[in-house]
C-alpha cells in the first residue's frame, strides 16, 4: 500500500465499499485467517457480560463504554464474517459461530462472579490493554499484508478501532480506585494474558470457522494442531515494524517506557520467536 486510510470511529457494515471486491487477490491464508478472527470478534457479548459483572458499581459512563466496546467488537466479526463469505461462498459465519460457541465456553464466562480472573479491576484492564495491542497490530498487519482492496479496508477500520479500545482500557485501568499494582504484578498479568492465546478459543475458532461440520468425524478437533495451524496463519503476515507497536503499547500498559530498553529488548525477541515458528 502507498498510503493508510484513517478511519474514523463510529461507522457502519454498509460504511465499507463492497462493490470494490476482487475474487482473484483472495490470498488463502489470510482467508483462513479471518473465518477465525470472525468468529473471535463475533463472540464480543460474552464479554460484556462479563466485563459488566466486574464493574457492575464502577457508574454508568463505564458500563456504556462496554456496551458500546462490545457493540463495535460484534460488528467486527459481522464485517470479517460477510467478506469471508463472499470469499469462499461454502462458508457461513453464522453456522461456524455456533459450532464455536457449542464448543467454548470460559467458566468465567459462565458464572455469575463480580470478581474479575485478574484479580482485580486494574489486573483486568490490563489484560485487556494486552489484548487490544494484538488486536490493532494484528489488523494493521492484516491490512498491509492483503491484496484485495475490501479486505485493506475492513482490516483498516478494524485497526483503528482496535487502538481506541486500548486507549479505553488504559484510561479505565487509572481511573480505577484501587491501589495501583507493582510493576511486577502487572508484567505477571500481561505476560499470563499472553499465553492465554495458547488456550482453546484461538485454535477452536480457527478449526470452527475452516473446517466443515461435515468433516468433523475425520478431522476431529485437536488443540495442539489447530493451535499451530491458527498461528502459522496469524504469524505470517506480521512485519517488525507490527510486532513492535505490539510491543511497545503492552509495555506502556504495565507501566515501563514504550520507547525504552525493555520495549526494545522485548520486541526483538518476540520478533525471533515468531520468524523462528514461521519458518
Amino acid at each position: 500500500m502507498t498510503g493508510v486510510a484513517v478511519y474514523k470511529q463510529g461507522w457502519g457494515l454498509d460504511d465499507v465499499h463492497w462493490s470494490l471486491f476482487e475474487a482473484d487477490k483472495v490470498a488463502p491464508g489470510l482467508l483462513a485467517a479471518v473465518k477465525a478472527a470472525a468468529l473471535v470478534e463475533y463472540n464480543a457479548p460474552d464479554y460484556v457480560t462479563y466485563l459488566k459483572r466486574v464493574f457492575a458499581d464502577a457508574g454508568q459512563a463505564t458500563l456504556d463504554a462496554i456496551e458500546q466496546w462490545g457493540r463495535e467488537e460484534a460488528q467486527h466479526g459481522k464485517a470479517l464474517g460477510r467478506w469471508a463469505e463472499m470469499a469462499d461462498p461454502e462458508f457461513r459465519l453464522d453456522e461456524a459461530f455456533a459450532r464455536f460457541r457449542k464448543g467454548y465456553t470460559p467458566p468465567h464466562f459462565s458464572g455469575d462472579s463480580a470478581q474479575s480472573v485478574r484479580g482485580s479491576r486494574r489486573g483486568e484492564m490490563i489484560a485487556r490493554c494486552v489484548v487490544e495491542s494484538g488486536t490493532s497490530s494484528y489488523y494493521s498487519a492484516m491490512r498491509d499484508a492483503s491484496e484485495e482492496p475490501v479486505l485493506q479496508e475492513i482490516a483498516g477500520r478494524i485497526a483503528a478501532d482496535e487502538y481506541r479500545h486500548y486507549k479505553l482500557f488504559y484510561d479505565t485501568l487509572h481511573a480505577q480506585p484501587e491501589p495501583d499494582l507493582s510493576f511486577w504484578a502487572k508484567l505477571m498479568i500481561a505476560i499470563g494474558r499472553v499465553r492465554e492465546s495458547d488456550d482453546d478459543e484461538l485454535a477452536y475458532a480457527y478449526y470452527c470457522a475452516n473446517v466443515p461440520a461435515s468433516q468433523e468425524a475425520v478431522l476431529p478437533y485437536n488443540r495442539k494442531k489447530y493451535s499451530r495451524a491458527s498461528a502459522a496463519t496469524s504469524m505470517a503476515i506480521y512485519n517488525r515494524k507490527h510486532i513492535q507497536k505490539l510491543v511497545q503499547m503492552v509495555v506502556k500498559a504495565v507501566g515501563a517506557d514504550p520507547h525504552g530498553w525493555m520495549a526494545n529488548m522485548m520486541g526483538a525477541i518476540l520478533w525471533r520467536r515468531m520468524q523462528s515458528k514461521t519458518a
